[in-house]
């Protein structure tokens, strides 16, 4: 099945966060506080995803209270932190929504994705991720993680399933 048709049956998209939301830097205050970089037009792309009815999912290892206050400001309900079996924990979220494996995309960038991308529907990777998640990801972004690689997988998706033109439509009728 090619990558298209892979695209136009996911109905769930789940991302880790390092080095797929942000670049993969963890930044440190002088009192222990965690500092990561957003894309903001990789938000964009995840609100637009809403909107089109696609659920939308964070499953990082790590714990960040960046992580909880981003998704918040996204409104992406499905929140899973310092998880080490994401492949569990996607696949009890997909129990939960009725949904099946097919139905998934996972984005991730580095070994500990693979469970989850090699048991979904649509393994994407960042152009950062690792060779070895790259070679076993069914699409891989021209951009890097954090620099708007969320946008384009957003738009593959959209674009798959026919509805990247109203998806785009608002912005464009602004008269």
């Amino acid at each position: 099945m090619d990558t298209t048709a892979r695209a136009a049956r996911i109905k769930l998209v789940a991302f880790d966060i390092d080095g797929v939301m942000t670049d993969g830097g963890l930044h440190y205050t002088d009192n222990g506080g965690e500092l990561k970089t957003f894309n903001v037009q990789d938000g964009l792309g995840l609100k637009m995803m809403q909107r089109a009815g696609i659920e939308l999912a964070i499953v990082t290892g790590r714990t960040s209270g960046v992580v909880a206050a981003r998704a918040a400001d996204l409104g992406i309900e499905h929140v899973y932190q310092g998880v080490a079996d994401k492949r569990a924990v996607v696949g009890g979220l997909l129990d939960k929504l009725g949904l099946h494996w097919p139905d998934c995309a996972f984005m991730g960038d580095d070994l500990i994705d693979l469970p989850a991308m090699t048991q979904c529907g649509l393994a994407i990777a960042p152009a950062n991720a690792r060779p070895i998640v790259k070679e076993r990801a069914h699409a891989v972004t021209d951009a890097g993680g954090g620099h708007g690689a969320v946008r384009e997988a957003v738009e593959l998706i959209l674009a798959a399933q026919g509805k990247l033109d109203a998806a785009f439509a608002p912005y464009l009728d602004a008269r």
